[in-house]
């Protein structure tokens, strides 16, 4: 399955989630419950996919440094009827000095990962300070799956 690697962040995230769901709804039992999400970066409307190579990787993070930056991940679930939302997190890199720049990209951390860095590993010494749902950083906004899935929780929800 492609990506759609450029517009609106929220619109990217959402339709790649809805993407990544229906490939595998189609080759699934017909009632399972399937779940899609992607993120991505977004900084001054430009979107920081996962990066190519090390070169790609050292050029995002270069631009991330000392700024806010969102993460926006999509989330779809596929049941009975399908129930999308977005999570959008800022997240405000440190100045990144050349020698700590190096030492991330040496990890290899970087690779696969949408913006180039890993916010639950060695990444964590890049960020200064987040506002919003930290599990949406990470890769699954918890938060908002939750409330997507609060009518299977029960008559009380969440």
């Amino acid at each position: 399955m492609e990506e759609i690697e450029s517009g609106p962040a929220a619109e990217v995230a959402l339709d790649n989630a809805r993407r990544k769901a229906r490939a595998v709804a189609a080759r699934s039992r017909a009632d399972a419950v399937v779940l899609g999400v992607d993120t991505v970066v977004s900084l001054g409307g430009a979107l920081y996919g996962k990066p190519a190579d090390d070169c790609e990787a050292r050029a995002t993070l270069s631009v991330l440094s000392g700024r806010t930056h969102e993460v926006v991940s999509g989330v779809c679930v596929l049941g009975a009827a399908e129930q999308v939302a977005t999570a959008t997190t800022l997240v405000t890199f440190r100045t990144l000095t050349p020698r700590l720049l190096d030492w991330y990209l040496a990890s290899g951390e970087w690779r696969e990962r949408a913006g180039g860095y890993a916010i639950q590993g060695r990444g964590a010494a890049l960020v200064e300070a987040i506002h919003g749902d930290y599990c949406n950083v990470v890769g699954l906004p918890v938060s908002t799956l939750v409330e997507l899935l609060s009518a299977w929780l029960g008559p009380s929800g969440a």
